[in-house]
């Protein structure tokens, strides 16, 4: 099978290297936080800004702090998927919040709807964040047209979660063909769309995917072609699955209360159980873990603009990184916020990505609005079967 072209996502995987991401310290000295922050014309901020993130990203904690360095009153809403928040910001043409938190895959999804603005780089503490992130997310959606949208807020996977009692894995060995192990059928969790990628990884590794699975972003026909493939075998194996995840919460409850003991899901769905001392634990496939970027975007019509960007430059200081990873359990783009995360995910990190695993994260490539109407038709067909 061929391989498919080098493109600027699979480059942005060497850069988040082990040293990179622990770094640190030193290179933080100079973006340290200090409140209030000042805005245009040296005036103190003030007044509100309207938050729309994840459910479990942003803690109280964060709120608080934010408020307390800069005097200006954050109020958070959550959702579950990138879908709710761009259905959200369609229905209002891009009203009612002033900072989003989409993937950067996604980022030309809301261009493209006009539902975002382009960012005042001017306005920007881009010392703050790590160099790699701000190059890197350019060529994987954060700048569409040549003007950025989206200021890099935090990195993270989606692997395998396991019961370390139950269903024990290895790095090295470990792969997205285990989850469909007879031996674990009716106790396996996975998400729809990106269960459907762990198979097509699964599939290209033995050669026995029509096209490269990164082909298949790129052209309709082998698109479909691919998700053909892909959806005989998920269909074949779904008796496997126990629960299908949408979200944070029901990923969790999959391992915490409906019985499963190995699932594809999110680095925090997998830091949280471990949080509560259950013995779950999250480690690279050897395929390479779905890597994907969130941050920060402006919505067109928002209506506290300098505020939201007192809130990407407060997160963009070690101590709010910290208490981000340190919540969440996503690793934090804040230059220097490792230095302050807990003994945990510290500990997290060490077992989700030994060896080579930072190097081989396979990064989600641009999701054009076909794509997506494409990869939900075959996640229907997967969850109908």
């Amino acid at each position: 099978m061929s391989t498919p072209d080098r493109t600027p996502i699979q480059h942005i995987a060497k850069a988040f290297t082990r040293r990179l991401l622990l770094k640190g310290a030193a290179a933080a000295g100079s973006v340290a936080a200090v409140g209030p922050w000042m805005l245009r014309e040296g005036h103190a901020a003030s007044g509100s800004v309207r938050v729309f993130s994840w459910a479990g990203y942003i803690s109280p904690d964060m709120l608080a702090d934010f408020t307390a360095k800069t005097g200006v009153k954050a109020t958070l809403t959550e959702y579950g998927t990138n879908d709710e928040l761009l259905n959200q910001l369609k229905a209002t043409g891009g009203a009612g919040f002033d900072v989003i938190h989409p993937t950067v895959d996604r980022v030309p999804n809301y261009v493209e709807a006009e539902l975002v603005q382009p960012l005042d780089e001017s306005k920007v503490k881009w010392d703050g964040c790590i160099a790699s992130a701000v190059g890197g997310s350019a060529g994987m959606g954060g700048v569409v047209g040549g003007k950025r949208y989206f200021a890099p807020a935090d990195w993270g996977t989606e692997a395998l979660a396991y019961d370390q009692t139950k269903a024990p894995l290895k790095y090295g060995e470990a792969g997205y063909g285990d989850l469909w192990k007879p031996e674990y059928a009716g106790k396996v969790t996975v998400r729809g769309h990106s269960g459907l990628i762990g198979i097509a990884l699964w599939l290209e590794s033995q050669g026995k995917l029509p096209h490269p699975v990164r082909d298949q972003f790129k052209d309709e026909a082998k698109a479909r072609a691919n998700f053909d493939a892909i959806l005989k075998v998920a269909a074949a194996s779904k008796r496997s699955v126990g629960q299908f995840w949408t979200n944070e919460n029901e990923a969790q409850g999959a391992f915490r209360t409906n019985g499963c003991v190995i699932g594809q899901t999110w680095d925090s769905t997998a830091v949280a159980l471990r949080k509560e001392n259950l013995p779950v634990r999250f480690v690279a496939p050897k395929e390479g873990a779905l890597a994907w970027m969130e941050g920060f975007a402006i919505p067109k019509k928002a209506e506290n603009v300098e505020n939201a960007y007192a809130w990407i430059n407060w997160f963009y200081t070690p101590q709010a990184g910290a208490l981000y990873t340190n919540h969440s359990g996503i690793s934090s783009t804040s230059k220097g916020a490792e230095a302050h995360l807990s003994d945990l995910n510290k500990q997290f990190f060490a077992d989700a990505y030994p060896g080579d695993a930072l190097t081989k994260l396979w990064w989600w490539p641009i999701q054009e609005a076909w794509y997506v109407s494409i990869r939900n038709e075959y996640q229907d067909r997967f969850l109908a079967a």
